[in-house]
């Protein structure tokens, strides 16, 4: 072989440098690693600063001049870092902001502060991005741990800001909500009320009792259950708790153990933490409040003991990095599961509903040079087509419209507040109107997001006419661009008229999108 050859083969071996950067309510937290061929994360370097965004944010509800200008100084010493790693480009690096971010009011101008200073383009993430993170960086632990692929896994994660909430059986998600009971605000509301010192501990128990009782409405607490806590404060906790802990592998905390420390950190002053465990200001603060909330929640759900792990936002965000996107094929049957669970919460007719997305997930996919669109408009795609008609549930006068709101307002695990919005929108426009710039919802969206949003109603609604009899008979479709036609043609199905017949009345939003005429025939036909 000649050196040439062997230098390109070696350039295309190397691993991929790349940084996540997670900006939390009271440190921005970075991660260097490589990845390489099988994509696969190495971490070669951490680096960690405490901040105060979060006790702006909770406290005056907008991030403070000196705390931007801390967070300019912090993020422009970790890109000079990034620079000696040769991490420059815009696809090495992915910056992530939480909910102290999310919530200031003047978030919008802290981002561009950072972006002119830096160069960094923070990307405020909502719940269900977080909670799609979790769940990538919990996945190796729910495919290797004996103990958790029998019965369920509850994880948690309490934040400065927030606690997510996990529910998984066999790595399916069952359950997924952020709740608004964080560290910080739990904190910081506590200041706001001026609680007696006397009382601090009985507001804190007070508060969280009342979180803890909306999610038991949801989980129900059983014999086979584990619970796993993700978080700074209780990894922090675990040191202590478990000197030799593996970081690797999850650590079992007694929760008697646990109650004891908790009880031992409560009672210190922010000074005395600092000084004996020689943690920051902003993680002496926040550290009592999570650990109380494991507590209570470890009681309520009867765990005598708590799986901890070391994996963190980051873990995620890398993990997504490596497989190019996170909406990766098993993420995105989870999703559909949670669609599935809702359609059947509003009585869909269940057959119907698999053969349109089935359907609309094959005119997808052959029609790719058509539309364009990645594989996150695929998913939204087919939830859409899933739940096209459970409007029904509420009446068949603007059954379309009823679909769309009941989308709009119901929990979906991994969709965002954005994608459950695009996937109401297609389901609604499955029938009747035309997406118009004054409807509801649509308005709202950039131009991109308005294109999509036609293209995929105008494919829902082909999705649909082909399945208008309800027979399920055509479940195999071939497409073929011919000239200005889209030309469809069906195996094995001796009479189409009905269906040719639905697409006369529901192919014009396609054509009006694609420029094509649809054509529906049998393969007979063609041979003929």
């Amino acid at each position: 072989m000649s050196k040439g050859l062997e230098d390109v083969q070696l350039r295309i071996a190397a691993p991929k440098p790349v940084a996540v950067i997670d900006i939390g309510t009271t440190s921005i937290r970075m991660a260097i690693a490589e990845i390489d061929e099988q994509g696969s994360a190495r971490v070669l370097e951490t680096l960690q600063q405490a901040v105060g965004l979060g006790k702006d944010t909770f406290t005056n509800g907008r991030i403070g001049k000196a705390t931007i200008e801390e967070c300019v100084k912090v993020l422009r010493s970790y890109r000079q870092m990034l620079t000696e790693y040769k991490i420059v480009l815009p696809e090495q690096i992915r910056v992530v902001a939480t909910s102290a971010v999310r919530e200031a009011s003047n978030r919008l101008a802290f981002i561009d502060r950072i972006y002119i200073a830096t160069g960094l383009q923070i990307e405020p993430i909502d719940e269900a991005e977080e909670t799609r993170i979790t769940y990538l960086g919990i996945l190796p632990h729910l495919r290797s741990e004996p103990a958790l692929t029998t019965g369920t896994t509850i994880v948690i994660e309490m934040g400065g800001g927030s606690t997510e909430l996990l529910v998984v059986r066999d790595r399916n998600v069952l359950y997924a909500n952020s709740y608004r009971l964080g560290s910080l605000r739990l904190r910081e509301t506590l200041e706001a009320y001026n609680a007696p010192t006397g009382k601090v501990r009985e507001f804190m128990e007070s508060q969280i009792e009342r979180t803890v009782d909306q999610i038991l409405e949801h989980v129900t607490p059983e014999e086979s259950s584990e619970m796993i806590a993700l978080g700074s404060d209780m990894r922090f906790a675990t040191h202590q708790l478990v000197p030799d802990w593996n970081p690797k592998q999850l650590a079992r905390v007694p929760l008697a153990e646990l109650e004891q420390f908790t009880d031992r950190i409560v009672e210190m002053s922010e000074d005395e933490l600092v000084r004996k465990y020689a943690i920051s200001y902003p993680d002496a603060d926040s550290v009592g409040p999570a650990l109380l909330t494991y507590v209570q929640l470890a009681r309520a759900f009867k765990r005598s003991h708590v799986l901890v792990t070391n994996t963190n936002l980051r873990d995620g965000l890398l993990k997504a990095m490596a497989t190019d996107s996170i909406w990766t094929e098993e993420f995105s049957n989870q999703i559909i599961r949670s669609a599935e669970d809702l359609g059947r919460r509003f009585h869909f007719d269940e057959p119907h509903a698999q053969q349109v997305a089935d359907t609309a997930r094959q005119l997808f996919n052959q029609l790719r040079s058509q539309h364009q669109l990645d594989h996150r408009y695929a998913v939204i795609l087919y939830i859409a087509a899933l739940l096209h008609e459970i409007g029904l549930f509420v009446g068949f006068a603007s059954h379309h419209k009823h679909s769309m709101y009941l989308i709009r307002n119901s929990e979906l695990f991994g969709l965002g507040r954005k994608e459950i919005l695009l996937t109401a929108l297609v389901a609604r426009y499955y029938r009747r109107a035309s997406p118009q710039p004054g409807h509801e919802g649509y308005s709202a969206l950039d131009r991109d997001e308005r294109v999509a949003v036609s293209k995929l109603a105008a494919i829902l609604r082909i999705a649909v006419a082909l399945s208008d009899s309800r027979s399920q008979r055509i479940d195999n479709i071939r497409c073929e661009t011919q000239g200005n036609r889209l030309v469809i043609s069906v195996p094995n199905v001796q009479d189409i008229s009905l269906e040719q017949l639905a697409l006369r009345q529901n192919a014009s939003l396609f054509e009006d999108v694609f420029g094509l005429q649809v054509q529906l025939r049998t393969l007979r036909d063609e041979a003929r």
